[in-house]
């Protein structure tokens, strides 16, 4: 599994997020960029267009989050087991 790469613009991100309010991905999209995982640019046209991309630095997760994923799904098993 890899971190999601590539540019994208905050209602393609909403939609892929089911439930998720305007408010609320703003909030956490905000708070992506401020940690530097999240890198925000502003397009000059008419209206702005905004993309949101993953920095590099958020590629230093990855290992982790797999190591998580892992550990899921072993706890799952182990739970179903009993």
């Amino acid at each position: 599994m890899a971190i999601h790469q590539g540019n994208s613009r905050f209602r393609d991100i909403q939609r892929s997020v089911q439930g998720i309010t305007t408010k609320v991905l703003s909030t956490e999209l905000k708070a992506l960029e401020q940690n530097k995982l999240v890198v925000r640019r502003v397009y000059d046209t008419s209206p702005p267009t905004v993309e949101y991309t993953t920095s590099p630095y958020c590629e230093t997760l990855q290992t982790m989050i797999l190591e998580m994923i892992a550990w899921g799904k072993n706890h799952r098993d182990r739970v179903r087991e009993e």
